[in-house]
C-alpha cells in the first residue's frame, strides 16, 4: 500500500479503486490506569463537520460537543476498549491495535460492508494484522477528518470513563488528572497504593503494588 500523507490523495486513491475510507484513532496510552479506548468512524464526505480537529487541540466542551454531531451525522462510528486485564496481558500497543480492530469491525458491521470495499486510515505509524486495505498516517488526527472524528470519539469515551471511576475511587481523582502519571496521580499511588483498575504491568503501579506486598509504608 503507497503512503499518503494528505487528505486529498487518501481521497483520490479510494475514489479510483471504489473504496470506502474508515478513519481510525485511540486515546489512553499513556495513563496508569483504565482501558485504551479506540474510536472509528465512517463520515459522509458530500457533507463534511465542520470543526473536526485532533482531539487534543480541543476544549472538552468542543470535543463533546463534536462527539455528539459524529453520533449524529456520521453514517457508522464506534468507540471499542482493550481492557486492562488485556493490557497487562499483551503490552499496550497490542491492546491499541486491538481496541482499533474492534471499532473497525463495528463500523464495516453497522455500514453493511466487505472487508475488500474498505481502507482504514489509521493515525501513527503501526498497523493491526486485519484483512483490510489500511495505511497508517503520522499526525493523521491533524490530517484525515475520519481520524479526526475517530480522535474525539476515542478521548471523549476515554474520559467519560475517568469520570465515572472518579465516583467509584474518589480519593484519586481520576477525573482531574483523567488516569496520567501526574505528580498529584504519583502522589496519590503511593499514598493509598493501586486500584483494580490501574495497570499493573506500569512501572509506577508495579512498584506501589510491591511496596504493598512487603508492607512497606505508603
Amino acid at each position: 500500500m503507497a503512503k499518503f500523507q494528505e487528505w486529498s490523495e487518501l481521497q483520490a486513491f479510494a475514489a479510483a479503486h471504489s473504496l470506502v475510507i474508515i478513519g481510525v484513532d485511540e486515546a489512553g496510552r499513556g495513563p496508569l490506569c483504565g482501558p485504551v479506548v479506540a474510536g472509528a468512524a465512517l463520515l459522509d464526505s458530500p457533507n463534511p463537520i465542520e470543526g473536526l480537529a485532533c482531539s487534543k487541540t480541543l476544549t472538552p466542551k468542543k470535543r463533546e460537543l463534536l462527539a455528539a454531531r459524529i453520533q449524529e451525522l456520521a453514517p457508522a462510528w464506534a468507540v471499542a476498549h482493550g481492557t486492562v486485564e488485556e493490557i497487562d496481558r499483551v503490552n499496550i500497543l497490542q491492546a491499541s491495535l486491538l481496541a482499533m480492530w474492534r471499532a473497525v469491525d463495528a463500523v464495516v458491521q453497522q455500514a453493511g460492508l466487505k472487508p475488500e470495499q474498505c481502507l482504514i486510515a489509521v493515525d501513527g505509524n503501526k498497523l493491526p494484522k486485519w484483512p483490510y486495505k489500511a495505511v497508517a498516517v503520522v499526525k493523521g488526527d491533524t490530517k484525515i477528518p475520519a481520524i479526526s472524528a475517530g480522535s474525539i470519539l476515542a478521548k471523549v469515551a476515554r474520559d467519560e470513563w475517568c469520570k465515572t471511576h472518579a465516583q467509584q475511587y474518589p480519593e484519586y481523582e481520576f477525573d482531574v488528572h483523567m488516569g496520567y502519571p501526574t505528580a498529584r496521580h504519583m502522589a496519590l499511588l503511593m499514598q493509598y497504593g493501586a486500584t483494580q483498575v490501574h495497570r499493573k504491568s506500569f512501572r509506577p503501579v508495579r512498584e506501589a503494588l510491591e511496596r504493598e506486598q512487603q508492607g512497606l509504608p505508603f
